[in-house]
């Protein structure tokens, strides 16, 4: 699984995609792996559908990708739900810092702030839903420029989790 998420973590570097071939194998060998070791079914099936249930809607309002979601369902492919919950939210905690440190690094916050608020405001009034983000998705430099790899804080909380630090 480790090995799975340092290759997506690079290919969203790199490419900013995640192949669906190192999605499908992970969930392959987790399903797999989990059954060997005497894992219900039922229990692997929970914890794909939590994963992508809890991460389903981000995804669709454009707060992640599409590859960040499914390497969710990956990791539910090999831990029990708890575990997806301990290693998503270290995710969101991790992912927070590396944005702030963003932040801080572009001296952008205010910026970003009033985006987000424009953000929130327009949803209000609307009441309705949009992409997060859509209209920096049109200059593609502005876009990638604030955003962060979110592969790559997933890959670490699964990694703190596995060693113990929570």
């Amino acid at each position: 699984m480790l090995f799975l998420l340092l290759l997506s973590a690079l290919a969203d570097l790199k490419t900013d995609r995640i192949p669906n071939g190192f999605i499908l194998l992970g969930i392959a060998c987790g399903i797999a792996g989990s059954l060997l070791s005497g894992r219900e079914l039922s229990g692997i099936l929970a914890s794909v559908t939590l994963a992508f249930l809890l991460m389903y809607p981000l995804y669709r309002i454009g707060a992640f990708g599409a590859g960040d979601v499914k390497l969710f369902v990956l990791i539910g492919s090999f831990q029990k739900t708890g575990e997806v919950m301990v290693i998503l939210v270290g995710a969101f905690v991790i992912g927070a810092g590396f944005s702030l440190l963003k932040l801080a690094a572009e001296k952008n916050g205010r910026e970003r702030l009033c985006c987000l608020i424009s953000y929130l405001q327009e949803i209000r009034r609307t009441r309705h839903w949009k992409i997060y983000g859509k209209d920096l998705k049109q200059d593609y430099h502005t876009y990638c420029k604030n955003k962060i790899h979110f592969a790559v804080p997933i890959l670490f909380s699964t990694v703190c989790r596995i060693g113990g630090l929570f």
